[in-house]
């Protein structure tokens, strides 16, 4: 349905969209927020069958539709090459199957090694200079399935999807001892703790953060568990399974022991409805950067 012209996104309105305006169409078909519609309207370009035109220009089937979305933005990453595995793209989105061991983004201006100044180097590469947008994050440690948005629009779109949980994230986990009962939902909030920089614990003055866990398969000492979350608080899967008594394996800040080089959390899934061609998107992301034996496990 969309597709990129240049540093533009260009549509032929469909049936559906008859009637709608630009405005209507950018906020009630895409969702988009009223701020971004209003900085949209003032500060970025839109054209109806080549014409530039008011933002409450009535649209007709077959109408051209052009929005100025890859306008360049000013960004303090520093593009740097890195090879990417890739799980899904289009013209609007970007998933990428994130090894273990790297940081997602830069902590100060100038830094490198983040998943971030690859992908900045990788928009660049296809004549993409916005800003580098991740929907999610994932800890340095925990590989997985991540979301990118390579516009504005996408971005502000799929960080309201999120917000109504309509992105699905599932992981797997391998944890101390045996979970019971083997399937249930941890709700409980999470907050800073204030006698470590880094930590988070549950608190009850913590925001709210829900937790869904079904135990895969059991060990004499451990249990593999799939996971998904209703929230995306810091840590939440590493505080909540810690709360329960039964840390990640290799997660040594939250009690596991360090059996592993790494904590055993894996974001496997991914699971959403495109915002611009309404089709199903489901990545799964390759378990290769599990720790071996949990690999193995696993598969």
């Amino acid at each position: 349905m969309w597709t990129r012209k240049g540093d533009w996104l260009e549509c032929i309105i469909p049936s559906w969209w008859s009637g709608l305006t630009i405005e209507q169409l950018l906020k009630d078909v895409w969702a988009a927020s009223k701020k971004l519609a209003h900085r949209w309207r003032m500060e970025h370009g839109v054209k109806l069958n080549g014409q530039a035109v008011p933002w409450k220009t009535v649209l007709n089937e077959r109408d051209r539709l052009q929005l100025y979305a890859y306008e360049p933005e000013p960004s303090f990453i520093v593009p740097e090459y890195r090879e990417l595995s890739i799980l899904w793209e289009d013209d609007h989105l970007l998933v990428l199957n994130k090894e273990a061991g790297i940081d997602i983004h830069p902590s100060e201006p100038g830094q490198t090694g983040t998943l971030a100044n690859a992908v900045a180097f990788y928009l660049q590469s296809q004549a993409i200079l916005t800003k580098v947008r991740h929907i999610h994050r994932l800890d340095r440690d925990t590989s997985g399935a991540i979301l990118f948005a390579k516009h504005p629009l996408a971005g502000a779109t799929l960080d309201r999807m999120l917000a109504h949980r309509a992105i699905k994230r599932t992981y797997v986990a391998l944890v101390h001892g045996r979970l019971s009962p083997k399937s249930g939902t941890i709700s409980a909030p999470i907050g800073r703790d204030r006698h470590h920089p880094t930590r988070r614990r549950v608190s009850k003055t913590g925001a709210k953060a829900v937790t869904h866990y079904r135990v895969i398969k059991t060990f004499p000492s451990a249990s593999l568990v799939e996971l998904s979350l209703e929230t995306g608080r810091t840590h939440q899967i590493r505080v909540h399974l810690a709360h329960l008594g039964h840390p990640l394996v290799g997660d040594v800040l939250y009690g596991g022991q360090p059996v592993f080089h790494r904590h055993a959390l894996h974001a496997a899934k991914l699971t959403f409805r495109h915002p611009f061609t309404t089709e199903e998107v489901i990545c799964l992301a390759p378990t290769s950067d599990f720790p071996t034996d949990l690999s193995r496990i696993y598969n």
